[in-house]
């Protein structure tokens, strides 16, 4: 049984929620998200909760009713809070600056790297070392941060690079004399 699955998900104050076939579309203060459940599952809308039930004792209707659930309350998280993720710059003389719809990255290279910022997240630079994204959908935010980290992920010997903030970096001893 799914404990996940076995949870309603609470409709906070100004989010909507409608069901049309195994479609849910949930509107809210940041925008609107849908989602599309498989026919394992059964989704209905009833005072101020969402609630998903599998269709049979199928071993694909139970592992597609706890993700089901979980897919449904980060739509309803998205369209009320967002998803955020912060990045920090570690190095000498690396940087990060938006610049319109641009985000320049100083990171060692002979060139400046320029990542292409998606409409649907926002990206922005409170500091030269530190990089904000966020949006309303926790996979684009989180696939647009590891684009972002991947230009220069953290290497084990100094640290540099693009790392999550409060990421651990497993560090290794240089070479001994």
């Amino acid at each position: 049984m799914s404990r996940i699955g076995k949870k309603p998900v609470e409709l906070p104050a100004g989010v909507t929620a409608s069901v049309s076939g195994q479609t849910v579309e949930v509107k809210g203060p940041k925008g609107t998200r849908s989602f599309h459940a498989t026919d394992d599952v059964t989704i209905t809308v009833a005072d101020n909760q969402i609630v998903v039930t599998p269709r049979g004792k199928s071993k694909r209707a139970r592992q597609q009713w706890g993700m089901s659930r979980s897919m449904v309350e980060n739509c309803v998280t998205g369209v009320s809070q967002g998803f955020k993720k912060d990045l920090e710059i570690v190095g000498v003389g690396y940087r990060a600056a938006v610049q319109g719809n641009v985000l320049k990255l100083n990171l060692g290279y002979s060139h400046d790297v320029n990542f292409d910022i998606p409409a649907d997240v926002t990206v922005n630079s409170p500091k030269q070392t530190e990089i904000t994204v966020e949006g309303i959908d926790a996979q684009r935010v989180g696939q647009v941060a590891a684009n972002i980290r991947e230009w220069r992920s953290p290497e084990p010997y100094k640290g540099k690079g693009i790392r999550y903030k409060g990421e651990y970096i497993f560090r290794k001893e240089g070479k001994k004399k």
